[in-house]
């Protein structure tokens, strides 16, 4: 086993935590908290309280991340002094201290270094995921329900607020489909990974004969739009519909006309929302949704159009993204990035922050070859 090198550790970390700084740009964020404590101060901040949760979350945000960066300086310093304290004392704890702190102190930086990735234009932004069940019967319907619950869980892990806004229950058991919004910074850079073609193979709790089953269920994932987005939805355009809302929620919800559900003629987009009991705040949430998605759509359009002019970039993500297999043997597999684990059970509790990590590298170096070939492109 080779010996552990404390200075070349020591020196890895601080030009990982300097590409880091100088990517996040330290000096910009301390203008935008600049910029964003004089909006928070205003005394008329609180009379629109949409805009002021998202300075105050935006302050918030920039803030930690502000911190983050100077914690880790300083960590950075106070390990490098209690090694050479250690040296000179020749005292082997401080200096097994010191090594043990440095490792660390890199997969801090790993994890930091996840967020210089998420430089997309809307990844900054919260996160609406649906979730709707594919081929495989009642399997399915009981794959999406546990694919919401992995998800419920992540957000609970990592402290973002979440809010389920629709859902369809199977018949026998499961749901058939789900729309939830998890209302945090980045939320939409990290999750916007997750979308695609989920599948499952297992022992069917359905079958009385035990047979093996494959189910399937699909992740949409949307930035949650904002006011600023212009995203026009004329009436002519829509075809809105009324109905009692379905499933758990108590006598007021379920005997009322509260449900809402929007049609998109051009595009055939279809919007519900039931969670809320007023029709109108049903109908509010549901046109949030569908500006999500047609703001996603013109994104794509764009994309696409950039993709033409450059050729056949090789960029597509391929429609079945990650299997979860609990027989013959456990194991959960992202089939872009290869990154697996056997420990199912955890991963349906919640703990996918290494395949999120791992899509969003490997998102960053499909758009970073696709770049390169479109330059290439251009320059032919």
């Amino acid at each position: 086993m080779a010996e552990f090198d404390f200075s070349q550790a020591l020196g890895e970390a601080r030009s990982k935590y300097e590409s880091i700084a100088k990517a996040l740009d330290v000096e910009r964020i301390k203008t935008d908290i600049a910029a964003l404590e004089k909006e928070a101060s205003a005394p008329n901040l609180w009379d629109d309280v949409d805009n002021a949760q998202k300075v105050t979350s935006r302050l918030s945000a920039a803030q930690s991340r502000l911190k983050k960066l100077e914690d880790m300086a300083a960590r950075l310093d106070d390990i490098e002094t209690l090694f050479e304290l250690g040296q000179e004392e020749n005292d082997a704890d401080s200096m097994n201290e010191a090594q043990g702190q440095v490792d660390r102190l890199q997969k801090d930086l790993d994890q930091m270094e996840i967020e210089t990735l998420l430089d997309g234009e809307y990844d900054e932004r919260s996160a609406v995921v649906t979730i709707r069940s594919g081929a495989g019967g009642v399997d399915a319907a009981d794959f999406a329900q546990m694919l919401l619950r992995m998800y419920l869980r992540w957000a609970e892990r990592n402290g973002y607020k979440t809010k389920v806004m629709d859902t369809s229950y199977g018949e026998e058991a499961g749901i058939k489909s789900t729309t939830f919004e998890v209302d945090a910074p980045y939320a939409y850079g990290r999750l916007s990974v997750e979308g695609g073609t989920h599948r499952l193979v297992r022992i069917s709790p359905f079958d009385n004969q035990g047979r093996r089953q494959t189910s399937f269920a699909a992740v949409e994932v949307v930035p949650l739009v904002e006011v600023t987005d212009h995203i026009d939805v004329p009436d002519s355009d829509i075809r809105v519909d009324t109905y009692c809302s379905s499933g758990p929620g108590g006598q007021g919800v379920n005997t009322t006309y509260s449900a809402v559900r929007i049609t998109h003629l051009p595009t055939g987009i279809v919007v519900t929302m039931q969670d809320e009991r007023s029709q109108i705040q049903n109908r509010a949430a549901a046109m949030a949704v569908l500006q999500s998605r047609l703001l996603v759509l013109r994104h794509e359009a764009e994309a696409k159009k950039k993709k033409e002019l450059a050729g056949d970039i090789k960029a597509s993500w391929g429609d079945q993204m990650r299997s979860y297999v609990l027989h013959p043997y456990q194991m959960v597999k992202d089939l872009r990035t290869g990154y697996e684990t056997s420990q199912t059970q955890a991963v349906f509790d919640g703990d996918i922050d290494g395949f999120i990590d791992a899509g969003i590298r490997w998102r960053h170096e499909q758009r970073r070859e696709a770049a390169l070939e479109e330059e290439s492109a251009e320059t032919a």
